[in-house]
C-alpha cells in the first residue's frame, strides 16, 4: 500500500500500517531539528550554512533534497564563490550525493551546469538577495523544473553525451 499523500515522514511496514521515519531512524522526537537530525526538520527551516554543511556531509536524506533545494544549494554558492570554484563544488557535491544514496547514475552533468549557469546569472546580474527567500520570490522562473526546455531539445538532454559532459545548448544560448 502506497504512503496517504505526500508524506516523506512516514513509512508504510506491512498490513496497512505506517511507523514514523523518525522511529525508523532511531531519532528521539523531542530533539529540535537541526542538520545533525535532518528527519526532524525540513532543509527551508536550516540557515544557509547549516543548510550547505549538511549537504556537504551528506546528513540530508535523499527525499529531502529536490529541486528547489538544487537551486538554494547553486544559490548559495553563487553568493560566495568565483563561477569556477562554484561549479566545481556544486558538480562535486551532487555526485557525492548521487553517489551516497546509491544513485550514481542519476547525476546529469548537462542539466547541473545548466542549472548552475541559470542560478549565477540570476545571482549576479541582479540586486543582491538577503537571503534564498528572497531571490526564490524574485526568481520564480528557476523553480520551473521544465525550464531547461527552453534551451535543449528534450534528444539533447537525454543523451548520452549529456549526461556525462557538458552539452550547449541546441535550442537557444544560457546567459
Amino acid at each position: 500500500m502506497p504512503p496517504i499523500g505526500n508524506m516523506p515522514s512516514m513509512k508504510h511496514y506491512g498490513k496497512g500500517t505506517f511507523m514514523p521515519a523518525t522511529k525508523l531512524l532511531g531519532i528521539n522526537p523531542a530533539e529540535k531539528p537541526s542538520p545533525a537530525n535532518p528527519a526532524l526538520g525540513h532543509p527551508e527551516a536550516w540557515t544557509d550554512e547549516e543548510f550547505r554543511e549538511a549537504f556537504e556531509s551528506l546528513k540530508i536524506p535523499n527525499e529531502m533534497f529536490h529541486h528547489r533545494e538544487h537551486i538554494r544549494l547553486a544559490w548559495i554558492y553563487s553568493c560566495k564563490l568565483s563561477q569556477e570554484e562554484a561549479l566545481t563544488r556544486i558538480v562535486k557535491g551532487i555526485r557525492a550525493f548521487a553517489k551516497h544514496h546509491g544513485a550514481p547514475g542519476k547525476y546529469h552533468h548537462t542539466i547541473t551546469v545548466a542549472w548552475m549557469r541559470l542560478v549565477w546569472h540570476a545571482a549576479r546580474h541582479a540586486p543582491a538577495a538577503p537571503d534564498f527567500q528572497t531571490f526564490a520570490a524574485a526568481h520564480p522562473d528557476l523553480f520551473h523544473a521544465k525550464r531547461l526546455d527552453d534551451y535543449y531539445s528534450a534528444a539533447q538532454l537525454k543523451s548520452d553525451a549529456a549526461r556525462s559532459n557538458w552539452i550547449e545548448p541546441d535550442l537557444q544560448s544560457l546567459p
